[in-house]
């Protein structure tokens, strides 16, 4: 498990910790806020190649639409 956890690690190293431009404020806070807003990036706004090339908050409701459809009553 500790191997699929380390590229997001890194990925996140990668794009929010070490492209962050700090503002002014207590550190936790702000690196809070920044780890809240990566995550939501990736969470729901990333392009996802396995779901064809699109967010996963746009596959989610696409999939609950199509399961909603398929178990309307006739």
């Amino acid at each position: 498990m500790r191997a699929s956890i380390r590229p997001g690690a890194q990925q996140y190293k990668a794009e929010c910790i070490s492209t962050t431009v700090f503002y002014t404020g207590p550190y936790k806070t702000i690196a809070e806020f920044a780890t809240a807003a990566w995550v939501n990036w990736y969470n729901n706004r990333r392009l996802h190649g396995t779901l064809g090339n699109i967010p996963p908050i746009e596959y989610e409701s696409a999939h609950c639409a199509a399961l909603t459809e398929q178990f309307q009553p006739a």
